[in-house]
């Protein structure tokens, strides 16, 4: 499963697309009204709906944007900070830090007692073939 951030993105992508989306459905599905001197036009790959049909596709497109935008907004508020302060969310990453430093003293220290002990064995293994 991505990350929070990505999810994020992701849903950001997928509501541009539906905007995208419902406008080219309106464009290519509505029955266009001419302004009062002007003649009527309809583009050439528009195919208009029944103004029943085309009123229950609107809705339903509002009501897919309206979700994507409550799927945005609830992975907005569980963003890691969201409700901490500038101080603590500061607070938080120096701890982190110093902990992050401590592990890698460790593993410091791991791999050099690794190295030690395979410079002991080479030195049994030579000691071992020479015998």
């Amino acid at each position: 499963m991505a990350d929070r951030l990505t999810q994020l993105q992701d849903c950001l992508d997928q509501l541009a697309t539906q905007f995208y989306a419902s406008i080219r459905y309106i464009t290519t599905h509505h029955d266009s009204l001419p302004l009062p001197t002007e003649p009527k036009l309809n583009p050439e790959d528009a195919t208009p709906d029944s103004p029943q049909t085309f009123a229950a596709a609107q809705r339903e497109l509002a009501r897919d944007l309206v979700l994507k935008e409550q799927q945005i907004e609830y992975l907005i508020s569980v963003l890691p900070g969201i409700g901490t302060s500038e101080r603590e969310q500061q607070e938080r990453l120096r701890v982190l830090e110093r902990e992050l430093r401590e592990a890698e003293e460790e593993r410091g220290k791991a791999v050099r007692e690794k190295e030690e002990v395979l410079e002991r064995l080479d030195r049994v293994i030579r000691r071992v073939r020479r015998v």
